[in-house]
């Protein structure tokens, strides 16, 4: 059965090792062929939801079991849609070579009065790629990388089987990129993935978002609970603190927040980071910036309690630290750094907090011994910073962004948000969820303080380092989502955390 994959999906991931053992052992429990059939049934299937009025639809196979895949849905849209379709297959693989899989499709292919085309068409209505699946480890070179650069280049919809062709399932990388002149431009056309008998990571993260579009996934009947996953899509968290919160509740029942960044000229950061903890719950949010000449008072929201960044109360609070303190302020919030990591009892580091710990060993052992004394942290870096963190560069992180997030989470014994599409969450224990919200209205300026002070929140009202990440994360990246087309998403407005009427 068929199901369509959403931001509230719950669902575990496996990587490509453990989905090759899911097929083993299922292949073994049926009879020859069946996996593939019910595995190009299903591609069909979609493949008429999804564009159901096709006239021309292009099959495009590769030479693996991908492209056996997609001979069977050829058969099967052949079969099923009849006369009113023209379907036309091009398939690259050696017959003397093929798995017997394949062999048996292609057979059946050629019976069915199917022709193999050595040339697309001219024009088609739904392509459908078949041509690598899981395989890929490096950049498709030839006949083989022209048809993929034509299915993603084409107007008409696509439907990948398993994974988009040339995407690393298991970390989201997109070895075709260089192949494409706009490699990071948004798809124009409609974009579907069937994954099947698994979830694969690499749909949820990276450049997977973009290539795999809407996910789909079919188990084919077969039971994948034996093998542990890579990584867990979380669902949409469960947060009703304050309404199901007690009447005798007081602001203290909800936590303080203290927000340290906002140097000369930044100011705005560490504001709106405040501002979003506010919105997301705390029960009252102080504010030390580092900028000694800034006003005392924020008119518009005189909820935010002003302080001088030294006289924090950082023993009663869940501290966010780092939040504006640029070229000017970045060695003030270092200064800062060791009382915090001492004294906080949780805390959450960004931006120029990082960037500190980065170049400082002392600071790197004071976060370290933290977990020993049970403080929660919880790092929220971008992909630079995050290689600063761990001493490579931001390519490599992007390249695979579960090995580093995992890095970082077991390097300093915390909690990592390692922010991007498809936000990564890993855990000191190698626990792993990818976010399924947001987009790219989100790349403005102040969005990842928004995020900080919105976990800080969670973490001042109680919720484990984790979790809080989790909903956090979640929430920020749904408000996104929900935007109304014609108003303007900016931090100020996203710290507010409510979506405005469309009208």
């Amino acid at each position: 059965m068929i199901q369509r994959i959403d931001r509230r999906t719950r669902a575990a991931l496996h990587d490509v090792g453990a989905t090759r053992r899911i097929e083993q052992t299922a292949a073994a429990s049926l009879p020859p062929h069946t996996l593939m059939q019910r595995a190009g049934l299903a591609v069909a299937r979609l493949t008429q939801a999804v564009a159901p009025h096709s006239r021309v639809v292009w099959v495009a196979c590769g030479p693996g079991n991908n492209g056996g895949d997609g001979l069977e849905a050829a058969l099967q849209l052949h079969a099923q849609w009849h006369r009113a379709i023209d379907t036309v297959v091009t398939w690259l693989g050696d017959p003397a070579r093929a798995s017997s899989d394949t062999l048996s499709a292609l057979q059946r292919v050629r019976s069915a009065g199917i022709a193999i085309s050595a040339e697309p068409p001219e024009r088609w209505d739904c392509g459908i790629d078949a041509l690598l699946g899981i395989g890929a480890e490096r950049a498709p070179a030839g006949v083989l990388a022209q048809h993929l650069v034509q299915l993603r280049g084409g107007a008409a919809p696509l439907v990948c089987i398993d994974v988009p062709s040339a995407l690393d399932a298991d970390t989201g990388h997109d070895f075709a990129s260089a192949l494409e002149a706009s490699p990071d431009a948004a798809p124009t056309s409609p974009r579907h993935c069937l994954s099947l008998l698994t979830l694969k990571p690499g749909l949820f993260t990276a450049n997977g978002r973009d290539r795999a579009g809407t996910v789909w996934f079919d188990d084919l009947g077969c039971n994948c609970v034996a093998e542990p996953p890579a990584a867990m899509l979380p669902g949409a968290p469960d947060d009703h603190a304050r309404a199901d919160a007690a009447h005798v509740s007081h602001k203290g029942s909800f936590g303080t927040v203290a927000v340290l960044g906002g140097a000369s000229g930044m100011a705005g950061a560490a504001l709106l980071c405040a501002s979003a903890a506010l919105h997301a719950g705390a029960g009252r949010v102080l504010v030390g910036l580092l900028d000694r000449d800034a006003a005392r008072l924020d008119p518009v929201q005189p909820e935010l309690m002003l302080r001088d960044a030294a006289s924090l109360d950082i023993a009663n609070s869940t501290v966010v630290a780092g939040c504006g303190g640029g070229d000017s302020g970045a060695d003030t919030v270092a200064a800062q750094l060791p009382r915090l990591l001492s004294n906080a009892p949780r805390l959450v580091l960004d931006a120029d907090a990082l960037n500190a710990i980065a170049r400082d060993a002392a600071l790197q052992s004071l976060l370290r011994a933290r977990a020993a004394r049970a403080r929660p942290t919880v790092l929220t870096p971008h992909p630079l910073e995050a290689a600063r963190l761990i001493g490579t560069d931001a390519s490599a992180v992007q390249r695979d962004r579960f090995k580093a997030a995992r890095d970082l989470a077991a390097r300093f014994a915390c909690v990592v948000v390692l922010k991007g599409s498809g936000t990564l969450v890993a855990g000191p224990d190698a626990s792993i969820s990818i976010n399924p919200t947001g987009n790219a209205r989100l790349a403005t300026a102040g969005t990842g303080d928004v995020l900080a002070g919105m976990i800080g929140a969670a973490l001042a009202r109680g919720m484990a380092p984790d979790a809080a990440a989790r909903a956090a994360v979640w929430q920020h990246g749904a408000l996104a989502d929900d935007w109304p087309a014609n108003h303007r998403l900016t931090a100020g407005a996203l710290a507010r955390g409510s979506v405005p009427s469309a009208h």
